[in-house]
């Protein structure tokens, strides 16, 4: 079992991984194999054929969601146990992806309902004390974007705990809030590298609503075809960096992770 370092940073969580990773190559490549690499394979596929009607996105958009939250909980389940040195099965962490699907599917529930609140009750409230401009459009999107970065730093830890600790809902968010405190700067640089392959994916979506003939369409599904194919791998490095970051965060806020 690994001891938490002096100075957590983000060297020192990537190395962790990475010893984890080839401690049970087979394991997490099979976890790979069987939840993130539909998904990069579909995004791929997407990115060449544009999906445009309604009822095959709903599908596509359900299929991923689904893969996304079994690979969450597969994977943080058998990080989990590698950090211990504890070996796991392939059959133990499909039954942990089964098992905490539910309770993370109502976790991110609840974040997409407190998110969308903010950004109803803000946009209410900006539009109808000021006239509506473009200024005052950017105005909203800056102060929504900056709020959702800030709840994705605290709540870095939320589907890890849902899965470690078996908690769901509204709980594993007070609780990340708290193990996150003094390893904030940490956590964003984490929550920044996810936007940023985020902001990728968002404009692979869109390009699956417009007509590809344009320049700049062809430009923008060039850079963004190659992140549709890393999609599995940089997925799955973030699972395993946030459940090694929980486990060094726990233990620093609540002692030797043995207690774990």
């Amino acid at each position: 079992m690994a001891q938490p370092p002096s100075n957590i940073d983000i060297r020192a969580i990537r190395s962790e991984c990475i010893r984890i990773i080839r401690a049970d190559y087979r394991l997490f490549n099979a976890l790979i194999f069987l939840f993130l690499s539909p998904i990069s394979l579909s995004l791929t596929f997407c990115q060449v054929f544009p999906i445009k009607t309604l009822i095959p996105n709903l599908l596509y958009t359900l299929t991923i969601s689904v893969l996304s939250l079994f690979a969450a909980g597969s994977v943080t389940h058998s990080v989990f146990h590698g950090f211990h040195g504890r070996p796991v099965k392939l059959s133990s962490a499909t039954k942990a992806a089964l098992t905490s699907f539910f309770p993370l599917l109502s976790t991110w529930l609840v974040t997409q309902l407190i998110i969308s609140g903010i950004g109803l009750t803000l946009g209410l409230v900006l539009f109808s004390l000021f006239e509506a401009t473009q200024l005052l459009g950017v105005v909203y999107v800056t102060i929504l974007v900056s709020i959702v970065v800030y709840s994705q730093v605290n709540w870095i830890f939320a589907y890890v705990i849902v899965v470690v600790e078996s908690s769901w809902g509204l709980e594993p968010l007070k609780r990340s809030q708290n193990l996150v405190k003094g390893m904030k700067g940490v956590a964003f640089k984490i929550v920044l590298v996810l936007s940023i392959f985020c902001w990728f994916g968002t404009w692979s979506s869109m390009l699956r609503l417009v007509d590809s003939d344009g320049i700049w369409t062809s430009l923008i599904r060039t850079v963004t075809l190659p992140a549709s194919s890393y999609y599995m791998v940089f997925v799955f490095f973030n699972l395993s960096v946030n459940a090694v970051f929980y486990m060094y965060s726990k233990a620093l806020h609540e002692g030797s992770p043995e207690s774990m």
